[in-house]
């Protein structure tokens, strides 16, 4: 929440200023929380103790042990999923087989990461597909009541999040042959 103020009075002359607390935009509450989010910290509890039931003890311990953290900070007590990979009892697909967008225009910078983040970032290579796909086009209304189109073909090209081959050899490594003399 931030201040916010208007002023009132003859002309502008701020001579009565209304003020409210107001919410922030949305972009300046995602980067704050995302900045938390990257501080976070992970929170150890004595899974024995809090087992142990609804006891005053239990109570006091935990609210000992959240009285150091500031109120301000973000805290997780386990940590998040691989979204990488699949996990069907989480219900994660995996990215592999995702679809992600490269290049292009009138893409946002989001977008414009989206196979990095996807595939590169997960340990798998992009992989361009090709395919021809028919749409009805040049569609042009006759009197009355029937519209006539062709059909017309184009190539799509498509980028996907693909598993890297494992007995490929990394990039710019060559094989050096060496040659005998018959001297």
């Amino acid at each position: 929440m931030k201040r916010s103020c208007k002023c009132h009075g003859v002309s502008g002359s701020c001579s009565i200023q209304t003020c409210w607390l107001q919410l922030s935009d949305f972009r300046e509450v995602g980067n704050y929380l995302k900045v938390k989010h990257d501080q976070a910290q992970k929170f150890e509890v004595d899974k024995r103790r809090v087992r142990a039931g609804n006891s005053a003890d239990n109570r006091g311990a935990m609210a000992d042990a959240f009285s150091t953290i500031a109120r301000t900070e973000l805290i997780y007590l386990e940590d998040s999923p691989d979204y990488c990979k699949k996990n069907v009892s989480l219900g994660l697909h995996g990215t592999e087989g995702r679809e992600c967008l490269q290049g292009g225009k009138n893409l946002s910078q989001w977008e414009k990461r989206s196979c990095r983040r996807l595939c590169y970032d997960c340990g798998l290579k992009v992989e361009e597909r090709r395919t021809e796909t028919v749409s009805s086009c040049n569609c042009k209304f006759h009197w009355c009541c029937t519209v006539k189109c062709e059909k017309c073909t184009q190539v799509v090209t498509k980028y996907f999040c693909a598993r890297r081959e494992k007995n490929r050899r990394p990039p710019n490594s060559t094989r050096r042959r060496t040659r005998v003399n018959d001297g």
